[in-house]
């Protein structure tokens, strides 16, 4: 499929850990937790039975103008943080991008949640005068991915992706699919949610999906220990820019890594549960290891799913264990969702954008909250950063979401 290497030259996240990507990484090694109580009263009041969340907005302030912060809904307003970061990062000279091969690809799980119930709450309690002009181009799902296409003047498209928790990581592997073939010089690809509301929140409790430890939020989302019991909610962002390697050399990028591959699959079997098996998931990892030229024995690193869910992370081991067999033992797992918990269409390139720090960087970020691992669940999960070794190195970031999406983009150290 591909015949140009695609290399990450820029990274940017805004997330319930801190407001950039090196400030997050560093809270991620540190062992820190972005899970908080929740004090807006709009949620008191409602005496919702989940009271804490991943709160990435606060981190917004002075981040963007008034009349950015006035039109674009919360999911567009990160996106648009992150963006910048990461373009930023990556040195790009704007004056010497060809618009028409520059493209975005944006990633969403639920889209502009927030301004439609606001706007319906609007429209019941003040009338049809009082509804904002702007409400659909801000509820638009699309709508991030239009504001970052406008902020850069990308004219190669700018597209979204919607399949639940795996979009971005869908977003990413469309990514490397337009730079591996030709079809752009750099794409700006990513993903946000800003799904924190009364209303999602009040729904996942209702399907017994969020952790209730609301006596301790900060550990609430402890993927693999026996005593998991549910996501936490959060909100944020992740940019990666990527462009062909002859691109970023002739300019003088640094490069983070390389993308080597990517698999998308789908199960076709529940709308909410994965299959317990783990074969379309397991497909997924394969397809990226042939994109990628790599063996299951390449692999020394993977940043899992991992929600938190007793269903969801035993099916996300049984399709590892499917794929590595006994390879997986020598495989250092992350689970980094225990400390930003699950920004659902936003976790993948967030969690890529993890992924491609612990190859640059060469450690694998640890799993909070890990205090009793599942006997059924056995893998070498890193509780303490971890180093990896040097030479050439893969690594893989796993993404599944509702639908049964299955999403796996493979990254190979620079």
């Amino acid at each position: 499929m591909t015949n140009k290497t695609v290399v990450v030259t820029g990274i940017g996240a805004i997330s319930p850990l801190a407001a950039t990507a090196s400030e997050t990484w560093d809270a991620l090694l540190a062992g820190k937790s972005g899970i908080t109580r929740i004090e807006d009263p709009r949620f008191a009041e409602l005496e919702l039975p989940v009271e804490f969340a991943g709160q990435a907005r606060h981190w917004i302030t002075d981040q963007l103008t008034r009349p950015e912060t006035k039109r674009l809904d919360p999911s567009s307003q990160l996106s648009l943080i992150a963006a910048r970061e990461a373009w930023a990062d990556a040195g790009i000279d704007n004056t010497t991008v060809v618009p028409e091969r520059l493209i975005v690809d944006w990633a969403t799980g639920i889209g502009g949640v927030n301004t439609l119930l606001d706007a319906w709450d609007t429209l019941r309690e003040r009338g049809p005068r009082r509804v904002l002009p702007m409400t659909v181009p801000m509820l638009m799902a699309n709508g991030p991915a239009a504001a970052i296409e406008m902020e850069f003047g990308a004219r190669g498209g700018a597209r979204t992706y919607l399949s639940a928790c795996a979009s971005s990581t869908e977003s990413l592997a469309e990514a490397y699919r337009h730079v591996a073939t030709g079809d752009a010089d750099i794409v700006i690809a990513g993903g946000a949610e800003a799904a924190l509301h009364p209303m999602p929140l009040a729904s996942f409790a209702a399907m017994q999906a969020l952790s209730r430890r609301n006596d301790s939020p900060e550990t609430a989302s402890r993927p693999y220990d026996v005593t998991r019991d549910g996501f936490v909610l959060a909100d944020g962002a992740a940019a990666l820019i990527l462009e062909t390697k002859e691109h970023a050399e002739a300019r003088g990028a640094k490069i983070y890594a390389e993308v080597a591959g990517a698999g998308i699959t789908s199960d076709a079997f529940h709308i909410t549960a994965p299959d317990p098996e783990g074969s379309a998931a397991a497909r997924a990892v394969l397809m990226a290891l042939e994109h990628a030229g790599a063996t299951r024995e390449d692999i020394v690193h993977v940043n899992a799913h991992a929600t938190s869910t007793p269903v969801g992370d035993i099916a996300e081991y049984h399709a590892m264990r499917r794929v590595f067999g006994d390879h997986l033992d020598s495989v250092v797992v992350s689970a980094t969702k225990a400390s930003t918990g699950h920004l659902l269409g936003g976790a993948g390139a967030l969690e890529a954008v993890f992924t491609v720090l612990a190859l640059h960087e060469r450690v694998a970020p640890p799993t909070i909250n890990l205090t009793q691992q599942d006997p059924e669940i056995v893998m070498d999960v890193a509780t303490a950063p971890r180093e990896l070794a040097e030479g050439d190195l893969v690594a893989l970031s796993n993404s599944f979401g509702f639908g049964g999406h299955n999403a796996v983009v493979a990254f190979r150290s620079a």
